[in-house]
């Protein structure tokens, strides 16, 4: 009954506030004079004379005329559409709640959302769900980033861009000649002296144009890692604001950065070393075989730390860690999903690198036509690089890391966000960050996809 606490029959209480009695049919709310029993007190408004005992239902009268039709069954799941007044606990039409909600919960006609569907989505301030992400919300988090908060994230970008191709483009230009180590490289005659000379000249050369560009990959993140963080509570930052965050943690940035690939060649280098000095024993054949071995062995064994090491750039900047505590702090943050980690971040640099060679690769091919090479000689990379080519191609390389820059640096912090929140529950403290009234005092929090 409407007024009676408990569960409620569905179209047990008409909407006219009236009751129905042990037969079924409506009882008048006042008797009139001609009958008897006028010294009989009034009975209680909405109530009838005689009630039906407690916890018994009323058998179903057959329809008499004049009367409403029963309503039709409710729906599926607890709290489906009902008539007015014939909910239970405090509501009208469904179940615990309110009205066409089944426990109170904010989905349609039926529960939450429907027939047991998901709970209400969680709060977004910024530019990701404050729960646990799916692969597809971290590359849309750092791609909402990139296009909401444009002016800062694409100047950092483009600073840091033109600033390490202008300096790759006069290496190259001023100091850096390959035309006479290509030549001999290229020579069938060269003696073994000559290919030494000329391979070292050659990584040196690709060493130092690599080291700018680190360089400059280093800085990008620091930045963009500041950008990030506060794109995660919709709070914009300017480039100044973000480089007073992120300069005091430079050093131990670039520390950071040149300590893991030191680990990587330093464990490759172990596992090659046996193979090498069975070979200059005398065995060169076994030696082979056995450097390369080790060497599949070792580059395994350096890739599964490269990845239980790659969220320590954004422990380290936003937790102001040291750079041995930020690595521990990575550890145990990839600690059982080293695949998830793995496969995202890979996933975020096939589509970082495929965006840039679509820019990157036109740039080369009119740089080489514009230089005079043509196309033979862009594929064939024969003889120093003249200006033309070098600015052009430099040209196509800051669009480049335009694009490359924020994509990888945005995945990195959000899945470092996301790791946090699968495990430490941070969600709630950037959502007392951002001024998110009452977050995790609903419903519990749930996972979409990995």
């Amino acid at each position: 009954m409407k007024d009676t606490p408990g569960w409620a029959s569905p179209g047990s209480a008409p909407s006219d506030g009236q009751e129905p009695d042990n037969s079924g049919t409506a009882e008048p709310p006042e008797q009139p004079a001609d009958q008897g029993g006028t010294n009989q007190p009034e009975p209680p408004s909405k109530w009838s004379k005689e009630q039906p005992p407690p916890g018994q239902w009323s058998a179903p009268s057959p329809q008499g005329p004049g009367q409403a039709p029963p309503p039709p069954p409710p729906g599926p799941g607890w709290g489906g559409r009902q008539p007015p007044g014939a909910g239970g606990y405090g509501g009208q039409g469904g179940g615990w709640g309110g009205p066409g909600r089944g426990y109170g919960g904010p989905g349609g006609p039926s529960g939450w959302g429907g027939n047991w569907g998901g709970p209400p989505p969680a709060a977004k301030p910024g530019v990701i769900p404050l729960r646990p992400l799916g692969v597809g919300e971290i590359l849309d988090g750092a791609v909402s980033t990139m296009r909401t908060y444009w002016r800062t994230v694409l100047g950092i970008s483009l600073t840091v861009a033109v600033v390490t191709q202008i300096a790759v483009i006069l290496l190259q230009g001023l100091v850096l000649d390959d035309s006479a180590s290509t030549d001999v490289l290229n020579d069938p005659n060269a003696t073994a002296g000559e290919l030494s000379r000329a391979l070292g000249d050659t990584l040196l050369s690709s060493g130092v144009v690599v080291l700018i560009g680190l360089l400059g990959t280093i800085v990008a993140t620091a930045l963009l890692t500041s950008v990030t963080s506060r794109a995660v509570l919709g709070k914009s930052v300017t480039t100044a604001e973000a480089w007073h965050d992120a300069r005091p943690r430079l050093p131990r940035l670039f520390a950071l950065t040149f300590l893991l690939p030191l680990i990587a060649v330093a464990i490759i280098t172990v596992g090659t070393l046996p193979g090498l000095l069975v070979a200059v024993a005398g065995s060169s054949s076994a030696g082979a075989a056995l450097a390369v071995l080790g060497g599949l062995g070792a580059g395994v064994v350096a890739l599964w730390l490269m990845i239980r090491f790659s969220l320590a750039s954004p422990a380290l900047m936003l937790e102001k860690q040291g750079v041995l505590k930020s690595m521990s702090r990575s550890a145990k943050l990839v600690r059982g999903s080293w695949w998830r980690v793995f496969g995202i971040q890979l996933l975020a640099t096939i589509i970082a690198n495929i965006v840039a060679s679509i820019v990157v690769i036109p740039f080369a091919i009119i740089a080489s036509a514009l230089s005079g090479d043509g196309v033979a000689g862009f594929l064939g990379s024969s003889g120093s690089p003249g200006w033309t080519f070098l600015i052009v191609s430099g040209i196509g390389s800051v669009i480049g890391s335009m694009i490359t820059f924020p994509i990888s640096a945005g995945v990195t912090v959000l899945l470092y966000i996301d790791q946090r929140i699968r495990r430490e529950a941070l969600d709630l403290d950037l959502a007392r960050a951002a001024g998110v009234q009452d977050y995790g005092s609903g419903s519990p929090r749930t996972t979409p996809g990995s």
